[in-house]
């Protein structure tokens, strides 16, 4: 949720939805890349920072190990220091700049363990349709909204804020968790992005916030894409201040 706005979220979504669409996922797939050199059926050994693709083998954009995990301690620490944003006079810069930082920081990840859109039970667009309709409805069930309207930027810094937060969880830290199985990324990801909410929302708000990532951790295993969570965090975000 964007953090432009220092007043109590609506009871809805606005307690939940504070979090990028871009994907990073890069494939070695040109002649270059050292198969065209091999004899046919000889095998070919990841670069070093890389790892092997797990359909064809060829390696894949990665990153050197325990930079992930650097990415999601860093992005914890500045989603959790949010709150103390408001009030100082450069908050918002700051609060750009750390999106930014976020979500780029993010992007530069390999991923070593998603199955990718290939091993999906769903498409991306059955499963970014029922993430949008539970977000209208839980918008028609908690009622009418207060006005909040907000001008361009505010709008931009909160589709900033979803994507971002996305990135973080639903890209780096699912792919880091997925090693121990599909119920470990859906159901850790989606605890630890309750948790990183409580300094802004507090206990009452949890149940709202776990629900959410849920949801959203589910949208990451049935699409098999990152990017499907986080255009369901963009548009529920935009409900939120608009």
């Amino acid at each position: 949720m964007t953090t432009t706005h220092p007043a109590a979220p609506t009871p809805w979504i606005g307690a939940v939805w504070s979090g990028a669409v871009w994907s990073g996922a890069l494939w070695s797939r040109t002649p270059w890349s050292g198969a065209a050199l091999t004899r046919p059926g000889q095998s070919v050994a990841p670069r070093r920072g890389s790892v092997a693709g797990p359909e064809t083998g060829r390696p894949r954009l990665s990153t050197a190990p325990g930079f992930g995990w650097v990415v999601v301690v860093g992005g914890l620490a500045f989603l959790l220091g949010r709150p103390g944003l408001h009030g100082m006079t450069l908050g918002v810069p700051l609060l750009v700049a750390g999106y930014l930082s976020l979500g780029g920081a993010a992007l530069v990840v390999g991923e070593r363990h998603a199955a990718g859109p290939a091993g999906a039970p769903l498409g991306r667009g059955v499963t970014l349709g029922i993430g949008v309709a539970a977000v209208l409805a839980a918008g028609v069930v908690a009622g009418p909204f207060p006005d909040r309207r907000v001008g361009v930027a505010a709008g931009a810094i909160t589709v900033a804020a979803g994507v971002a937060e996305e990135a973080l969880f639903r890209r780096v830290l699912y792919d880091r968790l997925l090693r121990f199985g599909v119920v470990a990324a859906v159901g850790g990801t989606a605890v630890v992005f309750a948790l990183v909410h409580l300094p802004a929302y507090g206990v009452a708000a949890m149940p709202v916030d776990l629900g959410a990532a849920l949801l959203l951790s589910w949208q990451r295993y049935a699409s098999g894409r990152w990017t499907v969570p986080a255009v369901t965090h963009a548009v529920a975000n935009l409900l939120a201040v608009t």
